[in-house]
């Protein structure tokens, strides 16, 4: 009989890495309502977890208190406090390694990244699909002796509208479709004068809203190109966002952060892979192999070139421009 009755969930970063670890959550509290959760990350993906039963947020202080080794040290008293018996690390980078040494005698699983598998995936020995990272995630609480049946998901319901929100957005009165035409690198993101005519399309029959950071704002007023497409970038907090992206209809994203924000809703993700592919493991969560649009391999063979989209081989850098604007609008139309 498993006695963890609290465990400790630790993913600090990135942006996509710690929405995906919310499906695998929410089944964990369903499967297990009796065991409680602290999650270990940044103060700033706090609203990502605010539905979950059971569940609360520690947030790290990597700048201040919990900076170094001494500052890790510090960290592993104050969670020791809480009485943490069990710790299901979903990062395993030297930070979480260390804080290992101060859980000694703590049950404590650490996610297998499978370095060796998408080594081989990106150097082209092993075309295949590989684990995707709410597998592994699940995986660590397994190994825990806490196994996650991630078959049947449920998802939070569409969230209300208040006021302040409504008053950027406007009332639904057609379709809403999500669009987030960044990616960390360049070389994953689809060129902006194709996701132009995309836009231009789709905005004759839905309300496109437009997602991006603070830093993004002037690039996304260009694609602003009539009344029915809505630049959100540095409008709202991430709480509003949340409820904004509760409330689409498809959202339309890169490999990256945003499509697994929207999958962590339940919301349906299209997705546009450039010189990343969906057989790293990164794909959205619970999404049809039809709503991931890859460049055409036959042009660009080496793809993968990296996992991350850093890494690619020069005349590489718009490989997801193959990808037809068409093909992105009529899978959007059909999924609507």
């Amino acid at each position: 009989m498993n006695t963890q009755k609290h465990i400790l969930v630790i993913r600090l970063s990135a942006m996509g890495d710690v929405a995906m670890t919310v499906p695998v959550l929410r089944a964990f509290t369903q499967q297990y309502p009796g065991v409680k959760i602290t999650v270990l990350t940044r103060a700033f993906f706090t609203p990502f977890f605010r539905d979950l039963d059971n569940v609360t947020v520690f947030p790290i202080d990597l700048k201040g208190r919990h900076k170094g080794v001494f500052g890790l040290f510090k960290l592993s008293k104050e969670l020791k406090k809480l009485h943490i018996d069990g710790v299901a690390d979903l990062h395993n980078v030297l930070r979480t390694k260390i804080l290992k040494v101060f859980f000694f005698g703590i049950k404590y699983m650490q996610i297998n990244k499978g370095r060796a598998e998408k080594k081989a995936l990106i150097s082209g020995k092993a075309f295949k699909q590989l684990k995707t990272s709410h597998e592994r995630y699940a995986d660590v609480f397994k190994a825990l002796g806490l196994p996650v049946d991630l078959s049947n998901p449920t998802f939070s319901e569409t969230v209300k509208l208040q006021k302040n929100t409504l008053a950027k957005t406007g009332d639904k009165t057609k379709k809403w479709i999500g669009i987030a035409p960044f990616a960390a690198f360049k070389s994953k993101m689809y060129p902006l004068d194709a996701m132009q005519v995309v836009i231009e399309a789709l905005s004759k029959t839905y309300t496109v809203f437009l997602f991006g950071g603070k830093q993004d704002i002037q690039e996304l007023q260009a694609l602003q190109i009539n009344k029915n497409v809505v630049n959100l970038a540095g409008q709202l907090s991430l709480n509003e966002e949340l409820d904004v992206i509760s409330n689409l209809d498809v959202m339309l994203s890169m490999d990256s952060g945003n499509a697994h924000i929207a999958a962590m809703l339940g919301k349906k993700a299209v997705t546009i892979w450039g010189v990343t592919h969906p057989f790293a493991g990164f794909s959205p969560f619970n999404q049809p192999e039809n709503y991931a649009l890859l460049a055409d391999k036959k042009q660009f063979p080496l793809i993968p070139t990296s996992i991350y989209g850093n890494k690619f081989p020069e005349g590489y850098e718009e490989a997801s421009k193959s990808i037809a604007p068409q093909k992105i609008i009529d899978t959007i139309n059909a999924i609507i």
